[in-house]
């Protein structure tokens, strides 16, 4: 686990790291004071990994069809 404060995260480090908190509470051989503080810490890589993926979606292009139900270009989702 890292330090890094998870605002700062890349979408791949930060699910990377969920995996890793996930990983150890199943095994439940940690503390519970730490068992506590992980799962705080995956609370928010969650959130934070939930907030990119949803930036993400809202740049995938929305394909337009013409008239004739054909493809005919894309916009962006936001632009539609």
């Amino acid at each position: 686990m890292t330090e890094t404060p998870v605002e700062k995260m890349s979408f791949e480090a930060a699910m990377a790291e969920l995996e890793q908190v996930v990983g150890r509470l199943e095994a439940g051989e940690v503390a519970l004071d730490e068992s506590i503080a992980l799962y705080e810490r995956g609370a928010r890589l969650k959130a934070h990994c939930e907030a990119r993926l949803k930036a993400a979606e809202e740049k995938v292009a929305t394909i337009t069809l013409d008239e004739n139900g054909q493809p005919k270009g894309a916009v962006p989702t936001d632009a539609s």
